[in-house]
This record gives structure tokens, sequence and C-alpha cells, in this order.
């Protein structure tokens, strides 16, 4: 039997995150309740157990940081806890929030009010993205674009030897591009390559995405070379080398 998942719940509402923190335990998580931003990176970087959380579901608004501010310092962080998959919630209807948030690092995001299951359907999306990721068989173990090294089992990218952070979904949607270098793929495409993303309904996540990745593997963002907008259709990623 697999090794419970941990979920860590960053959120001032007391009965909201006690009534979604049974749920999700009813549904075989286990879940740590952080009721502020200080006490939730503090569990991150100082776990009781030794053991970081498999997600963390981040408010966005919180009493002593705003939960954008939480997503950028958990980024920042060094090691493992940097890569910790994050799922903001949202205030409904203000798109801004979501565009942030993803630019920020977030992997995904649900929109307050929201139905549990919901919650746990993108739970699980983003959990079996990471394991899907970090188990799947690959032909080789490296791919290189002339500075560009993605190592598909360490799950790492670099650019000219220097290491360059992404988030889990951030590098699943490289490797998708990568893989089909050459072809210009929708988003539609794009999205249904890294599978698990089929509640996706905010199409311009993709666009945030890309240009985080742009952010780290390119040498000019404003002019990129290596993953190029094709207008009114998608990506595609240039085989040239450097």
């Amino acid at each position: 039997m697999p090794p419970m998942q941990h979920l860590l719940m960053i959120e001032d509402d007391a009965r909201l995150a006690q009534m979604v923190g049974e749920y999700l335990e009813r549904s075989g998580f286990g879940v740590t309740h952080a009721p502020d931003a200080t006490a939730g990176l503090s569990r991150l970087q100082q776990p009781a157990d030794g053991k970081l959380p498999d997600l963390v579901v981040l408010d966005l608004m919180l009493p002593d940081l705003d939960g954008l501010e939480v997503c950028r310092r958990i980024r920042a962080m060094d090691g493992d806890v940097a890569r910790v998959p994050v799922l903001m919630l949202t205030a409904k209807g203000d798109p801004m929030d979501r565009v942030v948030g993803l630019e920020l690092g977030a992997d995904d995001y649900l929109p307050k009010p929201f139905e549990p299951r919901e919650l746990l359907a993108r739970i699980r999306a983003v959990l079996r993205r990471k394991g899907e990721g970090a188990a799947a068989p690959t032909p080789a173990k490296r791919m290189r674009f002339g500075s560009l090294e993605i190592d598909r089992d360490a799950r790492t990218v670099s650019v000219g030897g220097e290491p360059r952070e992404l988030t889990a979904y951030q590098f699943d949607l490289l490797v998708a591009l990568a893989e089909r270098s050459g072809r210009v793929l929708t988003r539609d495409q794009i999205m249904e390559a890294v599978r698990g993303r089929e509640l996706e309904a905010f199409d311009r996540s993709i666009d945030v995405h890309m240009g985080r990745i742009r952010a780290a593997i390119e040498a000019d963002v404003k002019n990129p070379k290596r993953i190029l907008t094709v207008r009114g259709v998608g990506y595609v990623f240039a085989k040239q080398q450097d």
C-alpha cells in the first residue's frame, strides 16, 4: 500500500480549513493546517517529522502576508522545498490574481468559493503530474539543445551548465515541447501532452507558464530563440542550436 500523501493547508478561515481538511482526510490524505503565512512558512522550513508536504494549498488572502508573497518565498527557498507543488486559492472573478500567482510559480489555482471535490480533483491532478514526471521511463536521460540541457530523470534544467528553476508543471511543459521540437502545438495539445489539466479553463495560464519558462532558459526574453509563439495557434520549440 503506497504511503499516505500529506498536504499543508495555509488558510486563515478555521471553519473552511476544518471542513475541507476533513473531506481531504476522508479521501486518503494527511492534512496539516497552518492558520497564517508565518506558521505555514515555518512548517515548510522546519517540518515536524522532517518530511516536506507533498503539496501546499495556499490561500491568497492571509492576515499577515499576501498569499502571492508566500508563494514567492516558497519558490525562493533552498533545496526540495522550493519545488513543492503549490495550489493557490484565489478570489473569484479576479483573473489577475491567477496570472500573478502562476507567474510566481504556483502549479494550479482554484477560485473561491469552490466545491471540495473539485479541489480534490485538482490536488490529485497536480500530484499525478508530479508522480508521472518522476517515474515515467524515458529512452534518453538527457536532452541537449545547444547550451540548454534537460535531465528528465533528475528533473533539472540548465543553460550553459547553470541550473535554472522551474516548477513541476513548467518542467513538464518544457519537456513536452522539447520532445516535439519543430512541431507547432496548440494550447490544448500542450495541456493534453502533460495530462492532468482537464479542469483547466483559464487559457491564458499556459501563456503565463511559457513566460516563466522563457525567463529561465532564454538569453533575451523579449526576443526568444528557443520557445517561439505562433500567433493565433500556439507554440513551437525551435530545433536550431545555440
